[in-house]
């Protein structure tokens, strides 16, 4: 009797295994969107930070975003069980801070570039000397970032588990959270030391075909790296505004529907339609966010002039 309750066990164990990988592979493919974004905006998030301290910056963000995972899968769990109704809202508040951040670094950008002769060179002095709150400052702001998309990762595996058992649905919700935290990282690692290890490859001794050939790449990857990490930062402010433009549509089915019935129109089109129909609801999407970040900001700016 026993072995028969043990062998049942197994294979209750085994069906929730294949659904889990099952699952997990339906997850991967939805969020492998959000998960491109993720590592754009992560990998120029850690930029800016001095060589040696490159790696332990991008694992303090790591661990930081295995604490919002840890906090993400029980709480989207708990809402869906017993107020489904919350997520919407509150994946929209998320993009809405994203479309603000985004906009933020835009803002100050622009203005710190256009106020260049006025800067301070005593006041530059202590920031830069001060790398110790810049690197807190900087990984503050990754993690926070690492928060709303994540969230998203862990909403859109919801939905794809929503009608499967509650065991499934934690053990596949573990499953992305923890490969896919993996990947993003050990990606955004690699990344910043891209340039490292042309280095080590152009400071090899010898003259066989393959050591030549490593020098030829090393040289190529320290000239790439800065224009590489440029590029991420660029890459990664617009993918705020489309991944937090693409939330808030989402969840406005109006501006959605008119979304889609834009792209739908310019499939029609000769030659160029199918093209335009696939990048169109992202070009929309961005729009809407950088402009929801336009107004996230003045509406900041108000708050803080009414507190003042």
């Amino acid at each position: 009797m026993a072995g028969v309750s043990l062998l049942a066990l197994l294979d209750d164990i085994a069906a929730i295994l294949d659904d889990v990988a099952l699952m997990s592979k339906v997850a991967a493919k939805k969020t492998a969107g959000v998960l491109g974004d993720d590592l754009a905006l992560n990998a120029q998030q850690v930029s800016g930070v001095s060589a040696d301290r490159e790696l332990p910056v991008v694992w303090a963000v790591a661990k930081g975003s295995f604490k919002n995972k840890c906090i993400l899968v029980p709480g989207a769990l708990l809402i869906s069980a017993f107020i489904p109704w919350a997520i919407t809202p509150l994946l929209m508040f998320g993009g809405l801070f994203l479309c603000y951040e985004g906009f933020e670094k835009v803002y100050h950008s622009y203005k710190h570039r256009n106020t260049k002769a006025e800067i301070d060179p005593e006041k530059l002095a202590e920031a830069v000397a001060d790398l110790q709150a810049f690197e807190k400052k900087k990984i503050a702001g990754a993690i926070r970032t690492d928060f709303v998309l994540s969230a998203e990762i862990i909403a859109i595996t919801l939905g794809v588990v929503a009608q499967s058992s509650f065991a499934t649905q934690v053990f596949t919700l573990s499953a992305i959270a923890i490969l896919m935290t993996i990947g993003v990282y050990g990606l955004v690692a690699a990344i910043v030391k891209l340039d490292d290890f042309g280095l080590f490859l152009t400071r090899r001794e010898g003259v066989s075909v393959g050591v030549r050939f490593g020098h030829w790449l090393g040289a190529k990857l320290v000239n790439a790296a800065p224009y590489l990490m440029r590029g991420l930062t660029v890459i990664g402010t617009i993918a705020m505004f489309m991944v937090g433009g693409g939330i808030l549509t989402h969840g406005l089915h109006l501006v959605s529907e008119v979304i889609n019935h834009i792209a739908a129109l310019v499939e029609g089109l000769v030659v160029v339609g199918p093209v335009l129909a696939f990048i169109t609801p992202s070009l929309l999407n961005t729009l809407f966010g950088l402009m929801a970040g336009a107004v996230a900001l003045m509406a900041m700016n108000m708050l803080q002039r009414v507190k003042n």
